[in-house]
């Protein structure tokens, strides 16, 4: 049973995440493919740094070879209507992620937003929800990854629309929908699946003190939106009076579910230590991830085990809302219309069922199945396109496994196989239908044919793969 235990006594940051899984073993090609696989012209710079006489890894993401954000950022955003004049705010620093508390000199911003020539960036004026979901989604990540990322902004942007009193379809990510800020999200999702962990452990988190200036006033410490997403995590405030917990770290942390405790009776095998730009005297600004096993049989392994199957539905849950409305005078052409146009505006299934309604009317029973952040876009389809009068709306829970894909040779050509995985598991592996009706038409062959041998060319990937990776533990073992 693998487990790691995160400590956070001097809080967390994207950043000090990314540094602390690499530094404990995690290879770095995985946060660099995952970082150039979003293609914002974004890398990365890993360099082992001293803090407080500690050896740890400290990340930090380029933006076409230069620094993403050298005055680093608050949660700010913009709940604005769309056509809105765009507004500028004062940014400000987050203790991980800078050296020195950095403002905006206003003129000279004005300066360079007039300057056609200015030699600066082009300046983005923050990204919606929806905007981050599709960049995340069109990027050729593993499914567990965006999984995980897109959450990760999904429980900011809550946190947010609930802080301003506004619908989160209205909320424009600034400093947090950034390039390093997304990079921080997605690279730091790709190294937490990398390393299959059964259960997740976490120290309380140490919040730090003082006050921080967001683009509304200023506030104590911690912000408002960090603040919200800490909600119910065990808290504390010690040592330094600065931020210490940043809204990224706080929406990884949230996205992630820990289990709160000290550390859990484990077999330690690796550490790494995460560092934050700061390097403050007697105070080690990093944060440390142990990993290791938890021995079966043991009163530790018993209770993670049981953790995990009574929790495993919370775990993969997600929130959804479910739009519903039955006609009875609406022509099946215009039907089979509203579904597309449902999965174009973002739904994430759309269902026709036949139902007998009031005096005995054959009719449709409309169903489609949103995330909550597309449901306004959605309702105002069902109107706009239908005969109904109404529509019933209602938030549900669904657990899904985690997916990926998995290219097979056969001799129809390259089939991909979608393959369903709960905590890293197997469960579930099917042939794509449409890469399957391809090759079928192609090579002027039964469909059926052309997924039986799709199937059989996985199978034999899977037992080859199988071979191969106990092959390389009893060499590990050997040597």
């Amino acid at each position: 049973m693998r487990i790691a235990y995160l400590e956070c006594f001097a809080g967390i940051s994207g950043d000090m995440f990314l540094g602390a899984l690499l530094d404990s073993g995690v290879p770095p090609a995985v946060l660099m493919e995952a970082t150039l696989a979003l293609k914002l012209g974004a890398s990365l710079k890993i360099e082992t740094v001293d803090r407080s006489g500690i050896s740890c890894t400290k990340v930090h993401v380029l933006e076409d070879g230069h620094l993403a954000d050298e005055q680093k950022r608050d949660t700010r955003v913009e709940h604005q209507k769309p056509g809105a004049p765009q507004t500028h705010q004062l940014k400000t620093q987050h203790l991980h992620e800078t050296g020195h508390t950095h403002r905006h000199d206003i003129a000279k911003e004005a300066h360079a937003h007039d300057d056609p020539h200015s030699q600066g960036h082009p300046h983005v004026h923050g990204r919606s929800l929806s905007a981050i979901r599709e960049l995340i989604q069109a990027a050729p990540l593993a499914e567990p990854v965006k999984r995980t990322s897109i959450r990760a902004f999904e429980l900011l942007g809550q946190s947010e629309a609930k802080i301003h009193n506004v619908s989160i379809d209205e909320i424009h990510f600034h400093e947090v929908g950034a390039v390093d800020a997304i990079v921080d999200i997605v690279a730091a999702s790709a190294g937490i699946h990398s390393l299959q962990i059964d259960a997740w452990h976490c120290s309380p988190l140490n919040v730090g003190g003082g006050m921080v200036e967001c683009a509304h006033g200023t506030f104590p410490v911690p912000a408002p939106a960090t603040a919200d997403l800490l909600r119910g995590f065990p808290t504390y405030s010690a040592y330094v009076q600065k931020e210490l917990v940043t809204p990224t770290g706080a929406a990884l942390l949230r996205a992630l579910d820990p289990a709160f405790s000290q550390q859990p009776a484990m077999r330690v095998e690796r550490i790494g230590y995460g560092a934050g730009t700061r390097n403050p005297e007697g105070f080690p600004n990093v944060l440390r991830i142990s990993i290791g096993s938890a021995e079966e049989g043991t009163d530790i392994h018993n209770t993670i085990a049981r953790d995990l199957h009574q929790n495993v539905s919370n775990q993969h849950a997600e929130t959804v809302t479910v739009l519903e409305t039955a006609l009875d005078d609406l022509s099946p052409q215009i039907l089979a219309w509203v579904a597309e146009s449902a999965f174009a505006a973002g739904a994430l299934d759309v269902m026709l069922t036949p139902v007998i309604m009031k005096k005995g009317r054959p009719g449709t029973l409309l169903t489609i199945l949103c995330n909550p952040s597309e449901s306004t876009a959605l309702e105002r389809l069902i109107l706009r396109e239908t005969s109904t009068l109404g529509i019933r709306i209602r938030q549900d829970q669904r657990c899904c496994l985690d997916r990926r894909h998995l290219p097979v040779q056969t001799l129809y050509g390259e089939i991909r196989i979608k393959i369903g995985l709960l905590a890293g598991e197997e469960l579930n592996a099917a042939p794509e239908f449409e890469d399957c009706r391809a090759a079928a038409v192609q090579y002027n062959v039964p469909l059926k044919l052309v997924q039986q041998a799709a199937i059989a060319a996985y199978h034999a990937a899977y037992q080859q793969l199988t071979t191969s990776v106990e092959s390389t533990r009893d060499g590990d073992i050997t040597s």
